[in-house]
């Protein structure tokens, strides 16, 4: 990093400027760090900068363009806009939602920026622009130079495939990748970092510059005008958690309610709360006791308690994590289920850090196993409340996540945190705004929403919306879970909802109360005709739950609709269904 070495070169700063610059960039991320480095470049730029008399030619516009689903994409490509603009680039920040695909033939330079969505789908706001990519109307593009940043997660199969998808077509059609493709991971800013520092270097050598500075050019709906942000969160009191399964519920799911009084933090339901979370000193200690270690061990300023405890992932694995692992066990059963990326993507899904280092020992200092973990990052969680509501409040739906292997149960970290966090423990919370999960514009449109399980929660926030307000739309609802008596969840306000005629229609399917399993696809099937002329009257169409299962099987009834009320064929179906997503009249909040 450029920060880096000014730190350790020879240098023109006083003792006491030192000092202080060593101060300010001790904690900061590479992706700040980059930023830094970027506006110190732009402010020498603007020192530098030629009298108002003399002429420069015009300077190339870049256009940066991204897809984001969750908002990391948007985060990454507001932080990178802002460091190329303040070394003077003249960098455009579009959302593929807000461009037309038709001006690429007309483009020098673009920079994409784009996650991969479910089972590698592009995210709602690139649909459009990825469509049009892979359609006989994309135009030859030999004079574009592009560079692709793709995001993903490895546990999934289709890994960073958008991405991966928009820089081959992107070649197919003659242009020119001037930065090869980045594949991120969940723990991203490293490799997001080192892209953007190796972007900005071969942009310095092709694209003319502006004469100054450039303004920053962030995107207000991105920032809480509180300050309040991933990297600065609030810490929060958590004033209500109830249980809402009943006692003989196979599942603990609670309904948390958190203070945000005197934050200043304000959101729209469709968003979600970003949770930081301490992992559980249980599993902190079983690691440090499998592994050798004491407690107070110091690895850099902190003992390995500390780092375990509010530092790393212990609960979820990484295809990188494994295989970091795999140098230090050397270990033949485990070098080979590496080499195999379907039974590796099995193993992550169902084992945690301390089954890894168990089941294959290595011997390893502290410090190189802390450098094995990769960083802990918050977890989003559908916000179930409107705050035309709750006022000064944000509430959350919270299912808690427990496995059993071989006798002992598992915990996933975030959900533990919450669901055992008592009244009046402190949290520190953001708001992750999400556009692509929005209530429709006019409140006289119809709404279908499938949430089954947690995935009711941002649901219950939309019909508090509507319930302050003057709607004339008809909702609809269907709500799916184990067994009616112990899993329905909120069943008295959905009640009252209908009684006010906030929601007009409720199906539930509760799949354990009768000898053939029945769940929310089943039911929309059931009322398929009903659901094809709500789409037909202008409808929008929402679901919100487990995307590896639920969402695949309630899009393919979806598509079984189409065909059978529609009179629609397989390619016509996901034609309509891709329309209406790019008309925001498809919404998925997945995960």
């Amino acid at each position: 990093m450029v920060l880096d070495s000014v730190l350790t070169s020879a240098s023109p700063l006083t003792a006491k400027q030192l000092e202080s610059l060593t101060g300010l960039t001790t904690d900061l991320t590479p992706i700040q760090k980059a930023w830094l480095s970027g506006y110190f470049a732009g402010q020498l730029k603007s020192d530098l900068s030629l009298p108002a008399n003399e002429s420069v030619e015009p300077a190339a516009v870049i256009k940066l363009l991204y897809g984001s689903q969750t908002g990391n994409g948007r985060s990454i490509a507001e932080k990178t806009a802002a460091t190329y603009q303040a070394q003077g680039l003249n960098v455009e920040l579009v959302s593929m939602a807000d461009y037309s695909p038709r001006q690429l033939k007309n483009e020098s330079h673009i920079v994409i920026i784009v996650s991969t969505h479910g089972e590698g789908e592009a995210p709602d706001d690139a649909v459009a622009l990825y469509q049009f990519l892979h359609s006989k109307r994309a135009p030859k593009l030999p004079e574009l130079k592009f560079s692709v940043l793709a995001l993903g997660d490895s546990s999934y199969e289709f890994f960073c495939q958008t991405g991966k998808d928009f820089s081959k077509r992107l070649l197919e059609l003659g242009a020119q990748e001037f930065v090869p493709l980045a594949e991120c991971d969940v723990d991203y800013e490293e490799t997001a970092a080192s892209w953007s520092q190796t972007l900005a270097i071969e942009l310095e050598k092709t694209v003319t510059k502006t004469a100054q500075v450039l303004p920053l050019n962030t995107s207000a709906t991105t920032i809480q005008a509180s300050g309040f942000t991933k990297e600065n969160p609030f810490s929060a009191e958590i004033i209500v958690s109830q249980k809402l399964t009943g006692r003989d519920s196979d599942r603990d799911v609670r309904h948390v309610e958190i203070d945000l009084a005197g934050s200043g933090m304000t959101y729209q339901v469709g968003d979600a709360l970003g949770v930081w979370f301490k992992n559980q000193q249980s599993l902190v200690n079983e690691i440090i006791i499998a592994l050798g270690f004491s407690h107070d061990e110091a690895v850099g300023d902190n003992t390995l308690q500390h780092i375990l405890t509010e530092e790393k992932e212990l609960t979820q694995l990484t295809p990188s994590v494994v295989s970091a692992w795999a140098e230090y066990a050397q270990n033949e059963k485990l070098n080979k289920l590496i080499k195999n990326k379907e039974q590796l993507r099995d193993y992550i899904t169902h084992h945690q850090v301390i089954e890894l280092i168990s089941q294959y020992p290595a011997s390893v200092t502290a410090e190189q196993f802390v450098n094995v973990l990769r960083p802990l990052t918050p977890r989003l969680y559908s916000i179930a409340s409107s705050q035309d509501e709750v006022d000064e409040e944000v509430h959350l739906t919270v299912a808690k996540v427990v496995d059993e292997r071989q006798g002992t149960l598992r915990l996933g970290a975030a959900s533990r945190f919450l669901s055992e966090s008592e009244e009046g423990q402190t949290v520190k919370v953001y708001v992750e705004p999400n556009s692509h999960f929005r209530l429709p514009d006019d409140p006289a449109t119809a709404i279908i929403m499938v949430g089954p399980g947690t995935g009711v929660a941002p649901f219950r926030a939309f019909l508090q919306q509507r319930s302050t307000e003057t709607i004339t739309g008809d909702s609809w609802l269907f709500f799916g879970n184990p067994n009616f008596e112990q899993d329905f969840l909120y069943q008295t306000e959905w009640q009252q909802f209908l009684k006010k005629g906030v929601l007009s229609r409720l199906d539930v399917a509760f799949s354990r109360d009768q000898a053939k399993k029945v769940y929310v696809q089943h039911r929309l099937l059931e009322r398929g005709e009903a659901v094809w002329q709500w789409l037909q009257t202008g409808a929008h169409l929402y679901i919100c739950g487990d995307a590896k299962r639920m969402a695949k099987d309630v899009h393919q009834a979806l598509l079984a609709i189409a065909q059978q009320h529609g009179g629609l064929d397989t390619e016509q179906a996901e034609a309509f269904y891709n329309e209406l997503r790019i008309n925001k009249r498809y919404q998925k909040d997945v995960y």
